[in-house]
């Protein structure tokens, strides 16, 4: 025969109220006491209270559980006296809860657990949350109220509240909505469609709207690492996370002298020249954020200021005797392998180590192709703003343009400063404010020859000679390979006599280790497999 389950067991956790649940007399029975209140429940069954009190409430606690008794036999009340001297002191609140929570054994196999938040300080209320929160104690919080009317008046009512969001449809709804705003606004409100940076969006919020750890923007110049930086910080203001300002800055740019008191500031006669006090960046920074852009620039004295500024939120001003305090979040961005500078011995390695906390490399323009096209109407639309009138592409100029800038061609170097100055000269060349082919094509020819290859000028005129030979449309059918060794090949043969010149001195090597040679008919051969004659490669007849 199958044995019969055991019935699961509900065990409440509450602090005694030492001024809710007072009451000594016989009319302590027509006020709400909202311990007593909660094992009065008829829909909730109370079969064991674990009621904690401060010292001083040894006697109130005993006539709560002879109350206890008497309205709820089923229950068996367990009274602890915590070490809490000060129930308004927070560290010591929580310390004593978290130490009797550690020190008890919970089976949520076999009971069920509420923890009442209705009773004990505002502070005993927190840390109770926090318990339940955090999973320390694996339950839920229950919350009773007075009722109204004779009949319910001392008895009240309660709440349940599970703090597992999954059970809140609408809660979690307004979470979910809560987080995709602020991935948007991470994003600029740009529809990204890239798998991986997606991911790292998603990641830089959770950990920017929860943690004020440096954070470590990598990636080649022109990524966006300055914007996100902005935008972060936005947002954490947003949330109401810091109340300072943002303060910028590219190490790139300190040099000498100059970039201590830049970065820590200088009392007045530090040094020639200073004749007032300057607060110094860092000291502006306080309660908000800091972004050292290029970071790895930095120099081996200002780095171990840096390191003590944010360990110990004090630094000393250049010329001063007294340290200053700053109290901010850093936001680092660099392009460099700081790895690599650690073992080169160019960046300290104690610095490196406090700010790649959190790491997030933002990959180049070129590796997310699909996430172009709704950059490039991110652009127009900033384009539009900064000219003052509307501006937007034909469909021909807009597929035109995709298809190269998605294309190996597009190299985009600069990233997306490239892609901004590209859409801002377009939209201005734009009669009307509509963009054409034209204008496309034009800045195509601009963005080739700003991303050629140094060297490349010469390889490009000897191409050259390949469009005048054999057009636009079929030289670039051929593969790059083709492309290079044909060009030299017609430049040989234009500046050749005949024929048979140009082929002994494309042929010099190898038709000396041949008995008979025929270099006219392997130069001709040559030619014809790209529909070529020497006509056409010399502007002269064949010999």
């Amino acid at each position: 025969m199958a044995q019969k389950a055991k019935a699961r067991r509900t065990v409440v956790i509450g602090m005694l109220g030492t001024t809710l649940d007072t009451g000594m007399g016989a009319h302590r029975w027509t006020r709400w006491r909202p311990t007593v209140s909660l094992c009065q429940q008829e829909d909730l069954l109370v079969h064991r209270l674990e009621l904690l009190h401060p010292p001083h409430g040894t006697s109130l606690a005993a006539v709560i559980r002879d109350d206890i008794a008497r309205v709820s036999p089923e229950t068996e009340v367990r009274l602890t006296s915590l070490p809490i001297r000060d129930p308004w002191n927070l560290e010591e609140t929580y310390g004593a809860l978290l130490d009797h929570v550690r020190a008890n054994s919970f089976h949520p196999e076999e009971e069920d657990y509420l923890v009442h938040i209705t009773t004990g300080t505002h502070i005993a209320q927190i840390c109770m949350f926090l318990l339940v929160e955090s999973r320390l104690i694996p339950g839920r919080l229950v919350q009773t109220s007075p009722g109204k009317g004779k009949d319910h008046g001392a008895v009240g009512t309660h709440a349940i509240i599970d703090l597992d969001l999954s059970n809140y449809d609408t809660l979690a709804a307004r979470f979910r909505q809560q987080q995709r705003e602020g991935l948007s606004f991470l994003k600029s409100g740009i529809d990204t469609r890239n798998a991986a940076f997606n991911r790292i969006i998603e990641r830089i919020e959770q950990v920017a709207v929860q943690s004020r750890a440096p954070l470590l923007l990598t990636g080649p110049t022109g990524a966006g690492k300055s914007q996100l930086a902005k935008r972060i910080y936005a947002l954490k203001k947003a949330r109401n996370q810091v109340t300072g300002p943002f303060v910028d800055l590219n190490c790139a740019t300190l040099r000498g002298d100059g970039a201590m008191s830049t970065l820590f500031g200088h009392v007045k006669g530090a040094f020639t020249g200073a004749v007032g006090d300057r607060p110094g960046l860092m000291r502006q920074a306080n309660g908000g954020v800091l972004f050292l852009d290029e970071i790895g620039e930095l120099g081996a004295d200002e780095q171990a200021m840096l390191l003590r500024a944010l360990e110990d939120k004090r630094f000393l001003p250049v010329g001063a005797d007294k340290e200053a305090e700053s109290d901010f979040q850093l936001i680092a961005g660099t392009n460099r392998d700081l790895q690599l500078d650690v073992e080169r011995g160019r960046f300290r390695e104690d610095l490196l180590a406090r700010i790649n906390l959190w790491t997030f490399r933002l990959p180049a323009l070129r590796e997310r192709p699909e996430d172009i096209a709704p950059n490039l109407q991110y652009e127009l639309d900033q384009a539009s703003q900064a000219l003052g009138t509307r501006v937007t592409m034909s469909k021909e100029a807009q597929e035109y343009f995709l298809r190269f800038a998605t294309s190996p061609e597009g190299r985009w170097s600069g990233n997306f400063r490239d892609l901004n100055a590209a859409v801002l000269r377009m939209s201005t060349l734009a009669a009307g404010g509509r963009m054409t082919r034209d204008v496309v094509d034009e800045e195509l020819d601009r963005l080739r020859s700003q991303w050629r290859p140094a060297g490349a000028a010469a390889m490009s005129a000897s191409e050259d000679v390949l469009v005048e030979v054999m057009g636009a449309a079929r030289a670039a059918e051929l593969d790059r390979f083709d492309r290079v060794q044909l060009a030299d090949v017609v430049t040989v043969c234009r500046s050749a006599r005949s024929l048979s010149d140009a082929g002994r001195m494309l042929f010099a090597q190898s038709r000396a280790q041949k008995k008979s040679v025929n270099d006219a008919d392997r130069l001709r051969k040559y030619l014809a497999r790209f529909g070529l004659a020497w006509a056409d490669v010399s502007g002269r007849d064949a010999e």
